[in-house]
Formats: C-alpha cells, sequence, structure tokens
C-alpha cells in the first residue's frame, strides 16, 4: 500500500480555558513546560496557587460544574499511589499515570464513576519522578510479561487508564517526555509503553527517538456521535497510517462496541478504512472492548448527557463482578457471542498479519 498523502487532518486541539498551579507543582520544572505550552495555546486564565487545593470549580448546577471542570487543567503533583503501580489486566503488566482527566465529552466514559469530584483533567508536575519510579518494575509483570503471545513485548506500561494522553498533549508536553524516556532510557529490560486515543496530531511525536519501545493504539468506534470533543475517526485512522508507516508500532482499540443499528456493515466498513490506511507489514495489534457501565457511571453519565441515547438499561444487562466485588452491567451471553463471531471474523478475513490481543 502506498503512503499516507501529507497529514491534512482536521484536530481539535484541546485549550484549557483555566489553568491553576498548586504551589507543590510550582517546584517542578515540568510545570513550567506546562504553562509555557498554555500560553502558547492562547489561554489567559492561568493562576499559580498559593495553597495545594483546586477550589472555584463548583458552579450553581450540576452542569455548570461540569462544564467549568472540563474546561479547567489542574497542574498537580501525583499522589504516593501514582507511584505505586498496579497491574492493568488484559492490557498491561503496570498502569502509569502522567494524568488523571480527559477533556472529551464521551457518552459512555469510562472515568464516569470512577475518578471523584468533578471532572478536572489534572496533570503531573512530578512527571521526572514518575519516569524514574519505573525501574524498580522493570522484569516483575505478570499480565502480559508471563503471556507466551505477548512476552516480547517486554514490561508493559500503559499510561491512558485515566486520560487521553494525545489529547492533552499540546497542554502538557508530558507524553512526548515519556516516548523519549522509554525510548532512550537504559532499562534492565525489554519495556513497551502503551497508549490510548481519540485524537489524531501525531506530527509532533513523528520525529522522537521511541526506538520502538511505544505503541499508540487508537481508539475507533463507528458511532461517533457518542465521542463529542474528539477528533473525527477518519482523522484517528489516518493518523494511526502515518505512524504505521514511520515504523510505529501501533494499534486499533475497537471500543467500546455497540449493537445498534446496522453494526456489521459498520465494524465492516470501519475495518476496511483501517486496512486500507497502514501498510501490509505494520506492526498492528486490535483490542476489542464491549460497552459496560457500572450502577455509578449509569448514574453519573444520565447527569452529564441527560439527552444521551446509548443504550445503558441493566434489564438487558448481566452482572459481572469483578475481583474485588465491583459489579459492571455488560451484554447477555447471546449479544457477547454474536458480537464476537461476527467481528473477530471481519478482523480475520480484512487483517490477517495484525495481532488480536483480548476480547472483552
Amino acid at each position: 500500500m502506498t503512503a499516507p498523502a501529507e497529514h491534512r487532518s482536521r484536530h481539535r486541539a484541546w485549550v484549557p480555558r483555566h489553568v491553576r498551579v498548586t504551589r507543590a507543582a510550582q517546584e517542578h520544572a515540568h510545570a513550567d513546560e506546562i504553562v509555557r505550552r498554555c500560553e502558547a495555546l492562547g489561554c489567559d486564565d492561568i493562576e499559580l496557587l498559593k495553597v495545594d487545593r483546586i477550589t472555584g470549580v463548583k458552579g450553581e448546577t450540576e452542569r455548570e460544574t461540569y462544564s467549568r471542570a472540563k474546561a479547567t487543567l489542574a497542574v498537580v503533583v501525583s499522589p504516593d499511589s501514582a507511584r505505586k503501580l498496579d497491574p492493568i489486566p488484559p492490557s498491561a503488566d503496570w498502569r502509569v499515570d502522567l494524568a488523571r482527566g480527559c477533556p472529551a465529552h464521551c457518552q459512555y466514559c469510562y472515568l464516569a464513576g470512577s475518578l471523584t469530584g468533578p471532572p478536572i483533567t489534572r496533570v503531573y508536575a512530578d512527571l521526572d519522578r514518575i519516569l524514574d519510579n519505573l525501574d524498580g518494575y522493570v522484569g516483575r509483570g505478570n499480565i502480559t510479561s508471563v503471556s507466551e503471545a505477548r512476552a516480547h513485548e517486554g514490561t508493559t506500561f500503559e499510561a491512558s487508564c485515566y486520560t487521553d494522553p494525545l489529547g492533552i498533549e499540546p497542554a502538557t508536553g508530558s507524553l512526548a517526555a515519556a516516548i523519549a524516556h522509554f525510548g532512550t532510557h537504559d532499562f534492565a529490560g525489554p519495556v513497551q509503553l502503551r497508549a490510548t486515543t481519540k485524537f489524531a496530531d501525531v506530527a509532533p511525536l513523528l520525529d522522537l527517538p521511541h526506538h520502538g519501545r511505544t505503541r499508540l493504539r487508537f481508539s475507533l468506534s463507528p458511532w461517533s456521535r457518542y465521542e463529542g470533543g474528539t477528533d473525527p475517526v477518519a482523522s484517528r485512522v489516518e493518523a494511526l497510517g502515518t505512524l504505521a508507516h514511520a515504523g510505529w508500532p501501533v494499534g486499533v482499540t475497537l471500543a467500546p462496541i455497540i449493537p445498534d443499528e446496522g453494526w456489521e456493515q459498520a465494524y465492516a466498513a470501519l475495518l476496511a478504512t483501517v486496512a486500507q490506511a497502514v501498510p501490509d507489514a505494520a506492526d498492528l495489534t486490535l483490542e476489542c472492548i464491549t460497552h459496560r457501565f457500572t450502577p455509578g457511571s449509569k448514574e453519573t453519565l444520565e447527569t452529564w448527557y441527560p439527552k444521551t441515547h446509548l443504550e445503558m438499561d441493566p434489564e438487558q444487562r448481566k452482572q459481572k463482578r469483578g475481583k474485588f466485588g465491583a459489579v459492571k452491567m455488560i451484554y447477555q451471553n447471546d449479544v457477547m457471542g454474536e458480537l464476537k463471531e461476527k467481528i473477530t471474523g471481519m478482523i480475520e478475513d480484512q487483517l490477517p498479519d495484525a495481532r488480536l490481543l483480548y476480547w472483552t
């Protein structure tokens, strides 16, 4: 396949309207970089706080609070818990957080109900400390590292559990710094940084010394009506192709998989665009995540998006309990079985050389 034309995708660069830098964050050089970037983006409400508490977000209504929080970037220091890494099955050996919160407006948002308080995006100023901490986890993974199919990836670190790192990259620079660290640092063994995004501006990343140690995956869905404030799916696919042609390991995250009307044709068409975008020799993975919600996330999402048409009817679902008893509402067995059979079949037909990592 031929390389894509010059990258002309439409991007929705997030520009925070309000930036708050805590007192502790101001002691770290990365906070200065974030402030510089936000100023360059045109944000003129930047406040260097004298305390370590973020205030002034709550509005008179839930909607006002949501809107102001989504427009706010808080530059903070990571809590101790963020440097005590947890496994994150089935994606990676370890979860590493560069930030928490996301500026997008996805009506199925996985963060709803899992992060407390207004949905502010908090980026960590002590990035050097977070990255330096990773050495102690190399060679200790028990998720992908013990998988025969994935052990060659090395110790894997997932950076997009609680944020979209490319979505906030223009304001933070954290993803580029992490990619360069993974690409050039002398780790004790093979490693891989993993990140998923619904954004598409990869041009600033192309010349980074990634050395094959970062896999950027693009979250794709035919139901873009549920994904406010993100880049168009076509732009994400083009960005996927751009990185693949430049020799990066890449991935597609089909998420959330939803059996809306016409879903078979919609997913077949989506996978066809991916097949056209990536070269035949691309190092391409796929991850398939069906739509699910918790009772808490349903309540939060229906407050944030009261006019949503996304199906979240517990009567149509079955319960799945997590390791610690948390309840998720997933599709019934017959629906799940049909989705898996049809979509994995499409992947085998259209992307025969790609690796399907998991279905959940």
